[in-house]
This record gives C-alpha cells, structure tokens and sequence, in this order.
C-alpha cells in the first residue's frame, strides 16, 4: 500500500507548518526496521529525477549481496515501490522531495513495506540514500525547529559577504568588494585630502552594502545579525546606511568573512534567534491572557473554542503542541453523535446511545488534529503555542493548551 504524507507547502502560518512536519517526523521516527531495510532518499531541487531513479536501480543490483533472505527481499521490494512512485512525476517538487520506504511491521511473521514522502517547506540541498534500521531524518528535523529567516552579514575593510539564515541553510545572496582600505600612493595629494579620500571611499562602501541590505532583507527576515574581524563591523553599524526597518539583532566577532565568517557567525548566532523566537510567543500569550482578562475577546477550553470555531466567530485558533488529548466520537443507529475527550479510550468507559445500544461507528483523532482541522476549513488562523517558554507551559497549564482570539463577544 502507497501513503503519501502531505505536502505542507503554499502557508503563511509558520507554527502550523512547524508543527504538521514535527508530527509527520514522529511518526517516521517510531518505525524500525528488523534489519537494515528502512530506505531514505533525499531529492534536492532541480535534480534530475531519472539520476536517482539510475541510483536506485543500481542499489537493487546490490541488494543481492545482502547476506540476510528477508532482508534482501524487503530491501528490493522497497527499492521497487519508490522507482515506481518516482515515475509519476515529470519532474523534481519546487523544494525536492524525501521518500521513505521499508517494512515497518513489529510482527517478525508479517512484512508490511510502507512508502512515505514529504514535500518540504523548504528548499533541500541534500542528495543522499541509505539503508538502515531506521529512517534518516536529521535534514528535515532541522527544518521542523524552523520559524523564520534571518539575515547575516560578515563584513571587512575589504570585502562583505551577505546572505539569509533559515534554520540551519544558509543562503549566500551577495559579495560586495571594496579597495577603500587597499594601499593607495599618495603621489602629489595632501595628508588631509588622502585621508578624506580614505573616509569617502569607506562611506561609499557602507552605503553599498545597506542598500544591498534594504533590497535583500526589508519585509523578509525577523532580524540581522551583523559579523566580521576587527572593528569594521561596529563603524558600519554606528553609520547605520539601511532602512530604519531593519532590526539589527547583534554584532559578533568572527575571525572570518566569507563562506567561512558565515559558519562562524552562525555558531555564535543561537542566543540572538532564540531569543527572538521567546518574544513572538511571549507578545502572543500576553495579547491572549490580557483579552481574556479584560475586553473578553478571547476564550479557553475545547467545547467553547469548538463552538467559536464552528460559529465563525473565532478569528485566529491557539494550541498547545504539548497537548496530548484525543476526541473520540461515537456514532449510533440514528446518526447522533457522541463526542468524548480523553488521553486514551479506557478512560471512557462503556459507551451507550440514547437507547442502550452500543454505537455502530467510532473515531479518534488527536485533538489538536481535530481542532486545526476545524480551523482551517473555516479559514481560520493556527497558532501551534511551543512548551519551550513560561508563558508557552502557562497556556498549556493554567488554559488547557485550547484557546482563541474572537472576532465579537
């Protein structure tokens, strides 16, 4: 049987997004293979499908190497169902793609080869394959910790380097070169006019690279983290040459520019971006609690946020991705419903119609599932609330983990 996980690409609701691809990696993450027959294939953008298909077959050939029977029979069946799924495609998704493909069963009698594939919300720039007991999902777990871009400047006397951050990718936009700081004879000039000359040159270069800054980052990233040796990095930022809408986050010492300044400053960049990542959730909860406290135009609790939804009256939905409740619901013989909220169905007891009959049907999803579900076909806002923070673990806590943000009282 083929499952193919949803793509989660064309949202502007980054915690929502974040959080279907964490659940799609939790899953995937729980399968384990008897042997090393769990296959990964990671597809960056624009590569040649036809080459990973050739791949592919050639890994077929050999599996026949594979000691184990089962094992080489599972391998090679999962082989196959991915060259099969790749041909309905005419070319590579937008972003890549990941499959995934083995024999998931927890039955050593049974063999159950699943295939899965996610479309990434952002770009891949892994080509890989593998085959082990597990699946490989270190490049789309980085993207799931993913809430916004960044931008990144290293800068020199001599040259700049300027690029955006998205998790752990980091883009490199453009390189600026400057001779303002290169040995330059005086011949007849003055002291005074060679040194002028020195400055207009070096304020020339700044005002380069802000206006690379404004086209590149005004509107799209959360913030700009500035880096580089010596202390050009703090003049530039003293002259402040780029848009009053930049949000400069901090400047950091590296001992490079370039390629390499780039890496540096992303290690010595954690504190800025979660700290940035803190303030959203914490400006979010506060607008939360002080509506619920004072104008009223915010409520908790799963049946009165359930009505708001359904009512249209809710205008954005939060909850907590530590929310570990399912709903179930139960169907009698003349179509009414029953609906129950529980972390596990032993809780409820048995469970009767109106007449004493036992329901014909039952159901269980997970209810922030269930309630983003809901939300999303009334059109309404998702907001996934992390644990990581206070005001995240009060919500969660002291609110349920269900709240949302209504439109009217």
């Amino acid at each position: 049987m083929l499952i193919l996980m949803a793509g989660i690409q064309g949202t502007d609701d980054e915690s929502k997004l974040k959080y279907e691809l964490k659940k799609q990696l939790r899953f995937l993450k729980s399968c384990k293979g008897s042997g090393t027959e769990l296959i990964s294939v990671y597809i960056p953008v624009k590569y040649p499908l036809h080459e990973t298909s050739g791949k592919l077959k050639e890994e077929a050939g050999q599996a026949s190497n594979i000691k184990s029977k089962s094992t080489r029979k599972n391998v090679v069946d999962a082989l196959e169902r991915i060259l099969n799924y790749l041909k309905t495609f005419r070319e590579t998704p937008p972003n890549g793609m990941a499959i995934f493909a083995g024999n998931i069963s927890n039955n050593p009698a049974k063999v159950d080869i699943e295939l899965f594939s996610i479309f990434p919300p952002q770009p891949l720039n892994i080509q890989t394959y593998r085959c082990d007991s597990r699946f490989f999902l270190d490049p789309l777990e980085a993207m799931g910790d993913v809430k916004e871009t960044y931008g990144l400047i290293v800068l020199d006397g001599r040259e700049c380097t300027i690029a955006t951050l998205r998790g752990t990718q980091i883009q490199i936009l453009k390189r600026m070169n400057s001779t303002a700081h290169a040995k330059i004879r005086k011949g007849g000039q003055s002291a005074r006019r060679y040194e002028r000359l020195i400055e207009e040159s070096i304020e020339l270069y700044y005002k380069r690279i802000g206006e690379a800054m404004d086209s590149y980052f005004v509107d799209r990233v959360k913030g700009v983290i500035i880096g580089g040796p010596g202390p050009t990095k703090e003049n530039f930022y003293k002259m402040h040459p780029y848009n009053y809408q930049i949000k400069v986050l901090g400047v950091v010492d590296t001992g490079y520019t370039e390629e390499q300044g780039l890496r540096e400053l992303l290690s010595k960049s954690g504190e800025f971006i979660a700290e940035q990542e803190s303030i959203k959730e914490r400006e979010l909860m506060e607008r939360f609690m002080r509506e619920v406290t004072s104008s009223g135009l915010a409520t908790y609790g799963e049946k009165d946020v359930r009505d708001a939804l359904m009512s249209k009256k809710a205008s954005e939905l939060l909850v907590s991705e530590g929310l570990e409740y399912k709903r179930f619901k139960f169907i009698c013989n003349d179509g009414a419903e029953i609906a129950k909220i529980a972390k596990n169905k032993d809780e409820l007891g048995e469970i009767r119609c109106v007449d004493g009959s036992k329901p014909l049907k039952e159901e269980e999803a997970m209810l922030i599932d269930d309630l983003i579900e809901l939300a999303n076909s009334n059109n309404i806002t998702v907001h996934v609330v992390s644990t990581d923070t206070s005001e995240g673990s009060q919500f969660l806590q002291g609110f349920y983990g269900i709240g949302a943000f209504l439109r009217y009282r």
